[in-house]
């Protein structure tokens, strides 16, 4: 909120922002993503049950990549609000940044078939050592945020 509020030049140090415009502000932040996740761009964003119940100290865990699509958005969205006209540039770059998130969203995540589904006809099972199933899913790699990742025989 804050963020979008800096993106429509209107710094903290200059305006007092109210409890009640930073709870505005959230529950227009939560139908903005209500609504992108009505079409199809999921975010891991704590959506409330309802606007009584948003919370804007709430933790929101989106991805990094979407940081830049929810502020520059939102700054969209609570411009003439504040009687502010965004920027041309603030504009085009939300335009973008929103664009990127549905194409993401059109393409599915990578699949791992299960160890009990058969490979089916055509693959031979001499190559496989006789097991006509697909090998066990692999976990996805990854670290924590902030963590380093320590492949052996790679200088650090």
């Amino acid at each position: 909120m804050i963020a979008a509020l800096t993106e429509l030049g209107i710094a903290d140090y200059e305006y007092d922002i109210e409890p009640g415009e930073l709870q505005q502000g959230a529950q227009r932040l939560d139908a903005m993503v209500a609504d992108w996740n009505a079409k199809g761009v999921r975010l891991p964003y704590p959506l409330p049950g309802s606007p009584a119940d948003t919370d804007p100290t709430e933790k929101t865990n989106v991805p990094d990549h979407a940081n830049e699509t929810i502020i520059t958005n939102l700054a969209v969205r609570l411009g003439p609000s504040y009687g502010k006209e965004v920027a041309r540039d603030t504009k085009a770059i939300a335009k973008r940044a929103y664009e990127s998130l549905l194409r993401l969203a059109a393409i599915p995540g990578t699949r791992q078939f299960p160890q009990t589904m058969p490979m089916g006809q055509g693959n031979k099972t001499w190559r496989y050592d006789g097991d006509p199933y697909f090998n066990a899913p692999v976990p996805n790699l990854g670290t924590g945020q902030g963590d380093n990742l320590d492949l052996p025989g790679l200088p650090v």
